[in-house]
């Protein structure tokens, strides 16, 4: 039978407090780290701990910084991606058990991805949910910084758009995600947004991750840790995603991980936890176990 979470908080010694959901499963001892990617949330696992993955392990959902209800990191700062890794290990430490595993989606796939690749010897498992990077960034750096600088100016000045209720924040998360059902997206929506005086409500994600860094993804720079991954791999994408691995990129990254498995997952885009969250979690459950690999 299901259980819902415990909503609990630590103060990590990167000097923000992080918000995080816990659910106690059966095997006490394997904790399992949920690492939502961009713009999402801990709740955004919701369908995948409700479909029974919350059952058998000991399972943790941190907000990543600036997300959900965890800290931003307050004037002067920005949400540069190795502090994500910092962030997940003074996590790791306080909230973990006898032994780690760990599942990222999309950006969180690239947080697990660097931390495993940073201590192969701490994670029993590692799973990556359209994990393993975006398109390779070119360009010129100066004109990147420039407009770094000027976006993020201008995400400090903006207010962010609200929504009248609940069920219009609802129904902007399905304009942006097709196959996202109804009653999902109002959880999420009651989860993902605050009150304001008003009684309007905003997505609680700090805007500032609205702009694009001043350091871009490269390949060859994840390779450098995919190739320290010491732990069996699970690699998942969805049939229906848009940012599935190309036919010639997919073998260059998938290639450079130890022993791995790889799941294409029917009927699921790339929000996949929400579109096909009893498939996804017998998946993980499966790979997950003791006994898988």
């Amino acid at each position: 039978m299901y259980r819902p979470p415990s909503s609990k908080t630590v103060a990590l010694d990167t000097g923000l407090d992080y918000h995080y959901l816990e659910w106690e499963g059966a095997d006490a001892e394997h904790t399992v780290v949920l690492v939502h990617g961009f713009l999402d949330f801990a709740w955004g696992w919701l369908g995948a701990a409700r479909a029974g993955l919350s059952e058998r392990f000991h399972l943790v959902a941190p907000d990543m910084r600036g997300h959900g209800d965890s800290d931003r990191v307050g004037p002067g700062g920005y949400y540069y991606f190795f502090d994500y890794i910092a962030d997940l290990v003074s996590f790791i430490e306080q909230v973990g058990r006898g032994r780690v595993s760990l599942v990222g989606h999309s950006m969180g796939g690239s947080i697990c991805g660097y931390y495993t690749g940073t201590y192969p010897d701490k994670v029993h498992k590692l799973a990556l949910l359209e994990g393993m990077g975006p398109p390779e960034m070119n360009g010129p750096m100066p004109e990147r910084v420039d407009f770094w600088i000027r976006s993020a100016r201008a995400a400090r000045q903006r207010t962010p758009k609200p929504s009248a209720t609940v069920a219009d924040a609802a129904a902007r998360l399905r304009r942006h995600d097709a196959l996202l059902d109804e009653s999902l997206s109002l959880e999420l929506a009651e989860h993902g947004t605050r009150e304001l005086e008003d009684g309007s409500r905003v997505f609680k994600h700090d805007p500032l991750h609205m702009t694009r860094g001043p350091i871009p993804y490269k390949v060859d720079v994840a390779v450098e840790f995919w190739q320290r991954i010491q732990c069996p791999t699970l690699v998942v994408e969805g049939a229906e995603s848009a940012q599935r691995l190309s036919p010639e990129e997919a073998p260059r990254r998938m290639g450079r991980l130890p022993a791995h498995e790889y799941l294409l997952l029917d009927g699921a885009a790339h929000m996949m936890q929400r579109h096909r969250p009893a498939e996804l979690a017998s998946a993980l459950v499966d790979f997950l176990s003791d006994s898988a690999l």
